[in-house]
């Protein structure tokens, strides 16, 4: 019967995996991940669209909304703006550790994000598209989530993440469009 090594989890072998980290062109990516990169790269280049066009949504929403009455309106639209913002930078580099390239050709954002832009003029119908672009964001992870599954646990955590952070600000619009409407 053979002994087993105290110091050293079942299931585990140490030296295989020390072995296989020596490739070191794939930087983070180990032998060991599960996930289609190209097409993950893809959704996250897609993603990474999305939270663009969002910047730019929210951008716009926060330089045109005017008034005292709307102060808190538009506070909460730059809060969404740089949070979008920090969404993207999180999208690029999870697309880099894939050894991917993220996709910011501002040529094909409206054709690959998921999101729409908009260019309402009055306050309410800002609140409702932001609203609909969100939820839009949400099924969005939802589904990227769901494809992949167990197979990357990194992204799918970043994903996650991203998504916990729309519903928050969904939440926001509906409120406004409530206290506003």
């Amino acid at each position: 019967m053979a002994e087993s090594n105290p110091t050293q989890p079942a299931g585990i072998d140490k030296e295989a995996i020390r072995a296989a980290a020596r490739n070191l062109e794939d930087g983070p990516v180990t032998e060991g991940y599960q996930g289609n990169r190209t097409e993950v790269i893809k959704m996250l280049n897609d993603a990474l669209a999305t939270e663009l066009v969002c910047i730019a949504r929210y951008k716009r929403h926060y330089y045109t909304v005017s008034g005292r009455e709307n102060a808190a309106i538009k506070a909460e639209f730059l809060e969404h703006a740089t949070e979008e913002a920090e969404h993207a930078d999180w999208l690029a580099e999870r697309i880099v550790q894939l050894n991917g390239d993220p996709d910011f050709n501002p040529a094909t954002l409206l054709e690959r994000s998921h999101a729409e832009y908009d260019a309402s003029e009055d306050v309410q119908s800002m609140v409702r598209a932001n609203l609909i672009a969100e939820r839009v964001a949400i099924e969005s992870y939802r589904q990227m989530i769901e494809k992949i599954g167990d197979s990357d646990p990194t992204t799918r955590h970043l994903l996650i993440k991203i998504m916990a952070v729309e519903e928050e600000h969904a939440d926001d619009m509906r409120d406004m469009m409530t206290e506003h409407g």
